[in-house]
This record gives structure tokens, C-alpha cells and sequence, in this order.
């Protein structure tokens, strides 16, 4: 059985059906990986650097002895980890893999020996094996590119507590293509936003999910077009900062350049859906996040946020810091080019996920 190399969107293609694994140091994976990849560290991180050491300061020959010292030791170990990887894989990746031998795909930083030293041992097991030319280096410039073209987006905006997040999962649950840009950076956006989420990943990772998500986006357009139905990709108006990463900024100018779908809701209405969604954190947690604003929100409406809080006037607490955000994202709105041209308002009495996706793929279906 060869193994065989082939470009980035053979791999990409081949990784929808069979497990990705990657070879790189531990420190590597943590720090980005293709999404869904597994890791299969060939060398520690301590290792990498001894091998890689050598490799610079002595000779290519003395780095190979140093680092088949390292596997010669950790095969079995890793066949064994293989198949655990396997043995984990849902029922219909299974059924795939049935009455053929099973299909693997490997990659390390650029394609170099240590892809090629665990595809040899897998291919020798008995394993059909795929090897990514130029490895996770030629992963990224992929992911970078498709910052620079053109998707069918549909903006939905609107002031804090709208519920922009809640409307995109229903246009989810009625088929529409959405990319939920605070999910991929495990973030809300706001000083608050970090509240019941999962640790934010990296800069590199978070671009990596961005730009698997808008392959997966744009596909689904295709399919839509083929059905002869309109393409649309929805996404939720942000600032180019979530938490700790950033949009990309060549892309995050394309969001500004789209048509945005307010949703206006009344001030009261959206204090409450804030209050049930924040009112439930620790106080310490919530007066953090509101020290965090403290320069931009001002000296007394900071106090009197803080002075609600620890009377457990919550409501009282997020009334002030939703005027806040009010006019942080109305300064946001009148920076736009061509306003005029992209704003379109959809009057609602209340936050509902079900109205405002109705309202929405309304008024997207109308004449522009």
C-alpha cells in the first residue's frame, strides 16, 4: 500500500469522511489546529526542540538519528492511540470504513519527516494514508484566503439585549446558513461576555473555525443555488474586537459593506431579556465586568451601576449599562459608509427568536 500526498483541497475533501491526525508537538495543537484534527504528537515539546536543535546547529543526518531515537520508542504506543481515535468514531464514519482498510490522514508543520515518518508507520500497520503537501503551513495561507472573497452575507444588528444571537439559531432551525461568530470565539462580545463560556481560543484558532465555517457557508450556498433557491449567509453585527480575538480585518470590512437587518426592539423589553440572561451571575463576577468599563462608561453612572448591584437592584444595575451600550453601538452604526443604503429597520414589540427570524427572512426575500 503507497502513501500518498496531495494538495489542500484534496485533503480538505478526504477530511469529511475519514479522521485527520495531527503530528505536531503538543505546544502546537494546543496553540492551532485544523478543526476536528486529532492529535498524534510524534515528538514532546521538549523533544521538538532537541530535534529541531540539531537540525540547525549540526546536521539533517544527526537530527534524523535523534528523532528515530524518540518514535523508535513511542510506535506501539501509537498504533494503540490510533486505534483508540478509530474505535471513537460515530457509527456512520464507521459504516464508511467497512470491508476497506481504514483511511488516515496526517500532517505536521510543513509536510516534512515527521508526517512522513508516522505515514510510513501506519501505512506498514496496514493503513491507507494521505499526507498534506506543505502540512498545517499550507492549511493556514489556505484559511487566510478565504478572508479575501466575496460571500452572500446578511448582517442582522440591532441594540444590546435584542437577541441577535437566539435569532440566528432559529434561522438555523429553518434551514438558513448562519455563522455564529461569538460561538467561535467563545465569547459575547460585551464586558460581560465571557460570563458561562468556555476559555477563548487562540487568535490563529479562532481565524482556523472562522474560515472552516464560511467553506462550510459557501458550499451550502452552491447547494442553495443549484435548488434554485437565494443564497444567504447570516452573521451577527459585531465589533471587530470579541473578547480577546479579532475579527479578520480585511473580512471584518467586507461584514461592514452588507446590507444590516435591525431589529428594533423597545429599551424595556431588552432590559428584561438582559436581566434574565446576566441577572443570574455571581455579584462579584458582574461588578468585575463593570470596573472593566469603568473609563468609558464614566465615573457616575459607574457608581450608580455599582451602588444597584450591591442593593441588588439588578435591573436598576443594567439599566444603566444598557444606556451604555446604546450609544457605543449607535456610535458604531453612524460609522458606516453608505448607511443609508444598507440600514434596514424591522419594528418588533418584544425579543422573540421566532418572530425576528420570521421578520427577518421576510424582508430578505424582498426586491432589493
Amino acid at each position: 500500500m503507497a502513501i500518498t500526498q496531495v494538495s489542500i483541497d484534496e485533503f480538505l475533501t478526504l477530511s469529511q469522511e475519514h479522521p485527520v491526525l495531527d503530528v505536531r508537538s503538543p505546544g502546537e495543537f494546543i496553540h492551532a489546529h485544523i478543526p476536528g484534527a486529532h492529535s498524534l504528537p510524534l515528538f514532546t515539546d521538549e523533544e521538538r526542540k532537541v530535534v529541531g536543535t540539531a537540525y540547525k546547529q549540526e546536521s539533517k543526518q544527526i537530527a534524523i538519528k535523534l528523532g528515530l531515537d524518540f518514535f523508535g520508542k513511542k510506535m506501539l504506543n501509537m498504533l494503540a492511540e490510533v486505534e483508540k481515535i478509530i474505535s471513537s468514531l460515530s457509527v456512520s464514519e464507521k459504516r464508511k470504513e467497512q470491508n476497506k482498510p481504514t483511511t488516515l490522514l496526517v500532517h505536521c508543520w510543513r509536510g516534512g519527516m515527521r508526517s512522513a515518518g508516522v505515514a510510513w508507520l501506519l501505512d506498514l500497520y496496514g493503513y491507507k494514508v494521505y499526507t498534506l503537501t506543505g502540512g498545517y503551513k499550507m492549511y493556514r495561507r489556505w484559511a487566510l484566503q478565504q478572508f479575501e472573497k466575496e460571500y452572500p452575507i446578511q448582517i442582522v444588528g440591532g441594540y444590546t439585549g435584542s437577541g441577535k444571537t437566539e435569532a440566528l439559531q432559529e434561522l438555523k432551525n429553518k434551514n438558513a446558513v448562519i455563522i455564529d461568530l461569538e460561538k467561535l470565539a467563545s465569547h459575547k462580545g460585551s464586558a460581560f461576555g465571557k460570563l458561562g463560556q468556555a476559555p477563548q481560543p487562540s487568535q490563529e484558532m479562532f481565524e482556523n473555525e472562522l474560515a472552516k465555517e464560511l467553506f462550510r457557508a459557501a458550499g451550502n450556498c452552491i447547494k442553495m443555488i443549484a435548488s434554485g433557491g437565494s443564497p444567504v449567509i447570516w452573521m451577527e453585527d459585531e465589533s471587530q474586537r470579541i473578547g480577546d480575538v479579532n475579527i479578520p480585518t480585511g473580512f471584518y470590512r467586507t461584514m461592514r459593506t452588507k446590507k444590516l437587518y435591525f431589529l428594533n426592539i423597545p429599551f424595556e423589553e431588552r432590559l428584561n431579556f438582559i436581566v434574565s440572561h446576566y441577572g443570574k451571575f455571581e455579584k462579584e463576577k458582574l461588578l468585575n465586568a463593570i470596573i472593566r468599563i469603568k473609563k468609558r462608561l464614566g465615573g457616575l453612572e459607574t457608581k450608580t451601576a455599582v451602588n444597584y448591584l450591591l442593593e441588588d437592584d439588578i435591573k436598576g444595575c443594567f439599566s444603566v449599562l444598557l444606556y451604555y451600550y446604546d450609544k457605543f453601538y449607535q456610535k458604531g452604526l453612524q460609522s458606516r459608509d453608505n448607511l443609508e443604503k444598507l440600514f434596514h429597520k424591522i419594528e418588533l414589540d418584544t425579543v422573540s427568536a421566532e418572530q425576528s427570524s420570521r421578520k427577518l427572512m421576510d424582508y430578505c426575500e424582498l426586491p432589493a
